[in-house]
């Protein structure tokens, strides 16, 4: 995930290997490594959400650590919206509101 305004550019990797009962931050920086995160992501073909409230929010959580009960809602809800994504019942255009 990603804040778009390349001068306070910031961005959240988060990753679910099956293990504990929620996703762990596994990258986030501002500037550079924000930039750094992002071009990875999608050389990977990671798609990457652009939502500057969740961002800021996930920025909070320390490196390594699951995201908070209190973020579960809003990042099932993009989840699940880029699972109907990648099946094809859902556009770009429809992005959720996290």
């Amino acid at each position: 995930m990603a804040e778009t305004d390349p001068k306070r550019q910031t961005a959240v990797a988060l990753a679910y290997q099956g293990q504990g009962p929620a996703p762990r931050v596994v990258a986030k920086g501002r500037g550079m490594v924000a930039q750094a995160i992002i071009q990875k992501a999608k050389e990977h073909g990671v798609f990457v959400h652009e939502s500057e409230g969740l961002v800021g929010l996930l920025m909070q959580v320390e490196l390594d650590d699951q995201i908070p009960p209190q973020l579960y809602l809003a990042v099932a809800e993009l989840l699940a919206w880029l699972y109907r994504l990648e099946r094809g019942e859902a556009s770009l255009s429809e992005k959720p509101k996290v």
